[in-house]
């Protein structure tokens, strides 16, 4: 569709590299500060979908930047500005190789893993009698590696982590520390909305400085799993599906039109109707999540947009 925004090619001042990931694309200003622009890609079993998802990259950063203001008390973060509905700007930090994962439910992969008869995840145990959906005793954490463009991630153990020397061990201990604050603040955010946060995905790096702050996207619909808290346990004990707010809807229409990211499988054919039902539930997404209306960026011309609001900020840096 027209007027989506899925790849850029901006020149900033002091600009020395750029960094495209499945969704963002990350401008490095000086070895100082990180432009991200989101864009409208939408990418699912690591793949990234040919078409992009009208108000995704808009709806996408500032759900992102909502939930860094949301939690910055709890732990420090990247973000400095939005000058852009689909751009925030923030420290240069240096990534750490892993993506914290933690799961509040059996859901998704970690549910997928569970059919195969698999009762351990990352090294985590997970206890026998449990069906889709069921809420964990207590949340349970299982990384995974973060995998280069291209490349799928890949699930991995605490141990294993500690062992291959990705993070250290006094590191680690904090980012679980973190990760687990974070994941009880958007819990009871989502509590307030009517809604349950099942699982989400957090990403750190470290500043130059040498702390630890939260970096990319949190709480999004991209980055975790929502359902409607009201009729979840009627559902659960009628074995019925959860009404989500995530991509995971995505996802099945995928795995039922035969595509899960595997190797000879052919993306389906992904129609102008289908795409603005996917921009419509992203849309939906925003208002349950952050409780209010969303406002639609002008979206006449994008990217002369972008650059124009960009250039505006660094101007005054």
């Amino acid at each position: 569709m027209s007027n989506t925004i899925t790849t850029t090619d901006f020149n900033f001042p002091n600009q020395k590299s750029v960094y495209r990931g499945k969704v963002r694309e990350v401008y490095n200003i000086k070895d100082e500060l990180l432009v991200m622009v989101a864009t409208d890609r939408l990418s699912a079993f690591d793949v990234v979908l040919p078409k992009g998802i009208p108000y995704k990259g808009q709806i996408l950063n500032q759900i992102a930047t909502r939930f860094m203001e949301l939690t910055q008390d709890i732990v420090p973060n990247w973000l400095i500005a939005t000058p852009d509905p689909n751009v925030a700007v923030g420290h240069l930090c240096e990534p750490f190789k892993v993506e914290m994962v933690i799961r509040g439910y059996l859901s998704g992969h970690a549910a997928r893993e569970y059919a195969l008869g698999k009762r351990e995840i990352c090294g985590v145990k997970m206890a026998e009698g449990l069906k889709e959906n069921d809420k964990f005793p207590e949340p349970i954490i299982t990384p995974t590696t973060k995998a280069d463009n291209g490349e799928h991630d890949a699930d991995i153990s605490r141990s294993a982590i500690l062992l291959k020397g990705i993070v250290t061990e006094e590191d680690y201990i904090i980012l679980e520390k973190f990760t687990r604050d974070l994941f009880q603040r958007g819990t009871e955010i989502a509590a307030s909305r009517g809604l349950i946060l099942v699982d989400t995905k957090y990403e750190f790096g470290k500043t130059k400085e040498g702390m630890i702050v939260l970096i990319d996207e949190i709480h999004t619909p991209d980055s975790s799993r929502y359902f409607y808290a009201k009729g979840y346990q009627e559902r659960q004990d009628k074995d019925e599906e959860q009404k989500q707010l995530s991509k995971e809807f995505v996802r099945r229409w995928l795995i039922e039109n035969g595509f899960q990211g595997l190797e000879g499988q052919q993306i389906p054919d992904m129609t102008d109707e289908y795409i603005q039902t996917v921009s419509e539930r992203y849309i939906e997404l925003y208002e349950n999540i952050l409780g209010e209306k969303f406002v639609k960026a002008d979206i006449s011309n994008i990217d002369e947009r972008i650059e124009k609001n960009v250039m505006a900020y660094l101007s005054k840096k």
